[in-house]
């Protein structure tokens, strides 16, 4: 017997139970259950078997009835406001929490027919098919479905997952668990495409299992281009989880005049939530395997650690092979290590008011830095990193002596602070025919300022303790107490004022470690005492003018005069730490201009004001010179300006007034607007001709998107002294909405590397990694 209700719309409610269906003559009738509610534009019934038929607009829903607590009233009144302070005896009066019941959609399923199997809890479905079951969405042309185990067979089905918008598409899809599929003649890719668009890459295969762990196993996988295949592997691995998760990230290729046949595969483990590691296979043809590895981990925005490491058995860095003899007259270097590595990383921790910072940076050879300047794991590469991810990089690949510190800071309530260092120096000198550098084991601070009553006057200090230790050479500890009284003077309403004047007592202990150059003291002192002031004035005028939204100029002038005194005191019998101990006698004068401007105007309709630019002019007459007919110094001069907010020009120079000229002098030049685009050019000249760029020298590049799927960036860097080039870097990225290519190149002397990286979208950017710029 069948009978049929034609309602718009009849909504009828069933479950995984057994639910008898009886002959109905009304026109509109729900059938109530517990789990399960459909509604359709037309529900016909049957009584043996006991089935249901639904079509037109069918929507059927998982439904969970949960049961809480209502949230308790707003308070109204004080005496609610201050219920802490009532009694707990009246608490036994208080109501009992009233529960409310809701509704929770855990599943549902869309079609334009169905048909519902009361017996076997099944259901077969035709027409627009859709599962959704939160993360994942199913579409299908038709298929039939566990009700009881969610699970179930499509033909011609799609499945989206909203993390990283991941399409699985096959002939079948089997639905065999929570979130696990068996896929048969499928493809995948991971970012969005239109209906009856040919994905621009994919991942084809003859099987495909998706695990619960968020892994996707394929077989006879193929790997395609707008169709068209390009790869084939008999097996293939891919992430597809809604979470980061293990897996192999995508090569790079390279080749090298030096290195030869330059292959990348970086590996991802997924070790925690807050914590993972990448591997960084790095096979060279003409040198051999270097292994890299980076870690991470974070717990807040405050506390968190990235450390770097690679290391390489240099078949290069043979000096035995007369074959490598090229490497080292072509690429100039000179270190003798076959053994090469790199261990760099940072850290920053936040213990209550504690602040912890670590930075490392050890490398085997100074020409490490150098060689390895460009890749996943090149000293550019690894500086721009860790650059953005704390704020600070590494020192210049040049400096032979790299520090490595661990430095503790702990401010104290009355503005004093507490600051512990510890300092270990990795020595890169070819010929350490000299004494080791300087480690602090440790370096102690305690600086704070504090004003005396109410005088105007401050009291400031600066103390410190340090232990230099080395290997070789004269060891010692420092204490250096410099304390200070500093005042502005109300002279006149048009000047102002400040004057300070301090006395520093330096005190050493001295362990001369076998150095026959140390023939002094083990103990030595030292008290010096200055004084000084400052006075100048400030003077503004504001420029009507008319240049679009900007209708005002202005201009502060603050001239000022100082001086400073320092006595004179004989440190010859003093150890050389650092600079602290050779602190120069003064008696000098300077004056200054300094001028600032800056533009007023409106702005969508609010206030609009911004730097212009600025001159500043300083010279100093030393009055210990005049009797040498020497007394000025070298004019300084420091000019910026703005002409756009994006457009920056920065001037700087020293001029002798003895027929010195120019002594240095350095122009830089930088463009930057909100598409991206970047431009700079600097040029330097220095009085040090022992540098690599040598006296005279410049650098440039550009970044820009030529168009919105191709971006270029060059640098370059150029000794004019020496006539040659340091370092030259190209790269031409084509972005395209799922997949981008870059082709790079890095010259140095001795060498020129050429480098092709791939990215998919969403599958090699796990925890912030992105594709690294090699310019």
């Amino acid at each position: 017997m069948q009978h049929n209700n034609i309602s718009a719309p009849i909504i009828i409610l069933f479950c995984f139970l057994f639910y008898s269906f009886f002959p109905s003559t009304s026109w509109a009738e729900t059938i109530q259950a517990e789990e399960w509610e459909i509604t359709a534009d037309k529900i016909t019934r049957y009584e043996n078997p006991a089935m249901v038929v639904a079509e037109g607009n069918v929507i059927l829903r998982k439904i969970e009835v949960v049961t809480k607590r209502k949230p308790a009233p707003q308070k109204q009144n004080w005496a609610d406001l201050l219920g802490k302070y009532i009694v707990a005896a009246d608490k036994k009066h208080e109501p009992e929490p009233e529960l409310v019941t809701e509704k929770k959609i855990l599943t549902t399923i869309q079609a334009d027919w169905i048909v519902y199997d009361v017996d076997l809890a099944t259901i077969k479905a035709r027409g627009n098919l859709l599962l959704d079951i939160g993360p994942d969405q199913l579409t299908a042309e038709w298929g039939t479905v566990d009700l009881n185990r969610v699970t179930g067979s499509f033909t011609n089905a799609t499945i989206i997952r909203s993390y990283k918008d991941i399409h699985l598409e096959g002939r079948v899809i089997e639905k065999t668990g929570e979130m696990t599929y068996r896929i048969e003649d499928g493809w995948i890719i991971t970012c969005k495409v239109r209906e009856g668009e040919t994905p621009p890459w994919s991942f084809a295969a003859a099987e495909t299992e998706i695990t619960d762990g968020g892994y996707a196993f394929l077989k006879h996988a193929t790997f395609r281009i707008k169709n068209v295949p390009v790869f084939y592997t008999p097996v293939m691995i891919l992430p597809v989880k809604r979470t980061r998760q293990t897996g192999f990230l995508f090569p790079a290729y390279a080749y090298s005049d030096r290195d030869g046949f330059d292959l990348t595969t970086p590996f991802f483990i997924n070790l925690s939530p807050s914590s993972d590691m990448t591997l960084y296979p790095q096979y060279m043809s003409e040198r051999g395997l270097m292994a890299g590895m980076e870690y991470r981990y974070t717990t807040s925005p405050s506390t968190m650690g990235f450390f770097m490491a690679n290391y390489l058995d240099d078949q290069l860095s043979d000096r035995n092979d007369p074959g490598n003899a090229s490497y080292f007259k072509d690429g100039g270097y000179t270190h003798d290590n076959q053994n090469r590595y790199w261990l760099r990383g940072k850290s920053d921790h936040e213990f209550g008011l504690w602040q912890a910072r670590l930075d490392i940076d050890i490398a085997s050879d100074l020409d490490y830095l150098t060689e390895f300047n460009s890749g996943y794991t090149g000293f550019l590469t690894s500086h721009k990193r860790f650059l953005n991810i704390f704020g600070r990089g590494f020192q210049n690949k040049s400096e032979l002596a790299r520090a490595s510190t661990l430095n503790i800071l702990r401010p104290l309530s009355d503005g004093s602070a507490l600051q512990v260092n510890l300092t270990a120096i990795n020595d890169l000198r070819e010929a350490k025919n000299q004494n080791d550098p300087f480690w602090n084991l440790p370096a102690i601070n305690y600086t704070g300022i504090v004003p005396v009553y109410d005088t105007g006057v401050n009291f400031s200090w600066d103390t410190s303790y340090i232990n230099f230790w080395r290997e070789q050479g004269a060891r010692g500890q420092r204490f250096d107490i410099p304390l200070r009284l500093s005042s502005g003077l109300p002279l006149t309403p048009y000047l102002e004022t400040t004057v300070d004047g301090g006395i520093r007592n330096t005190s050493y202990l001295i362990d001369g470690n076998g150095d026959r150059r140390w023939s002094a003291s083990d103990s030595e002192n030292r008290f010096l005492f200055d004084f000084g002031g400052r006075t100048g004035t400030s003077l503004s005028r504001g420029f009507g003018i008319n240049m679009g939204k900007i209708r005002e100029l202005n201009h502060l002038f603050r001239p000022y005069i100082s001086y400073r005194y320092l006595d004179e005191v004989n440190q010859d019998n003093l150890p050389v730490f650092d600079g602290v101990d050779r602190i120069g006698e003064q008696n000098i004068i300077h004056y200054g201009l300094d001028n600032f401007f800056s533009v007023f105007g409106d702005l969508d309709g609010s206030e609009y004001r911004r730097n212009y630019g600025y001159l500043k002019i300083s010279q100093g007459y030393d009055l210990r010179s005049e009797e040498k007919n020497t007394p000025w110094t070298p004019v300084e001069i420091q000019a910026g300006f703005f002409p756009l907010k994006e457009l920056r020009l920065i001037y700087r120079s020293d001029i002798g007034v003895y027929g010195e000229g120019i002594i240095k002098q350095s122009i830089e030049s930088s463009y930057a607007n909100q598409r991206g685009d970047r431009l700079s050019l600097d040029y330097f000249i220095r009085n040090d001709n022992s540098t690599v760029q040598g006296r005279e020298s410049i650098k440039a590049g550009f970044t820009v998107s030529l168009f919105n799927f191709l971006r270029a960036s060059y640098n370059t860097e150029r000794s004019l002294s020496h006539k040659k080039t340091i370092e030259d870097n190209f790269s031409l990225i084509y972005l395209q909405q799922c997949w981008s290519v870059a082709f790079t190149t890095n010259y140095t002397p001795g060498d020129r590397k050429f480098m092709i990286t791939f990215r998919l979208a969403n599958i090699d950017t796990p925890f912030g990694f992105d594709l690294p710029e090699f310019n």
